[in-house]
């Protein structure tokens, strides 16, 4: 796996996180199980804990495939097709996984600004 910067993680790096991430939803679905089974304090520390593990997020509006020639045939003003359509759901990534999909919106707030309106979360089961 690969940070942003193109550097290896670390490693253990996503076992570290596959762990965290499953904590974090031991955490949020025992609700007061949780508590029950651990001080509150414990419990508030792994959170705290996961909290801070840093994530890249990307949101991946198409991709296209083309040849090196075509590549170096780019210049400013180039049109590169992707293979989204207009209106079709942009992938949520984080660290490299697809989390969730959603729609590019303008923001109400700041006309001059992108969002994302998350129009579904992609749920695994324990690995």
């Amino acid at each position: 796996m690969s940070q942003g910067n193109g550097a290896p993680a670390e490693d253990g790096g996503e076992d570290q996180l596959n762990r965290a991430i499953q904590e974090l939803r031991g955490v949020l679905n025992d609700g007061d199980a949780g508590a029950a089974r651990a001080p509150s304090g414990a419990v508030a520390a792994n959170a705290n804990i996961i909290m801070n593990i840093p994530v890249e997020v990307q949101i991946v509006l198409g991709s296209a495939e083309m040849s090196v020639s075509e590549l170096m045939g780019l210049q400013k003003g180039s049109t590169v097709a992707l293979n989204r359509r207009v209106g079709e759901a942009v992938d949520v990534m984080v660290n490299g996984r697809r989390i969730a999909r959603g729609e590019i919106t303008v923001l109400e707030n700041d006309p001059s600004r992108f969002g994302l309106r998350l129009t579904e979360i992609i749920t695994s089961g324990p690995a």
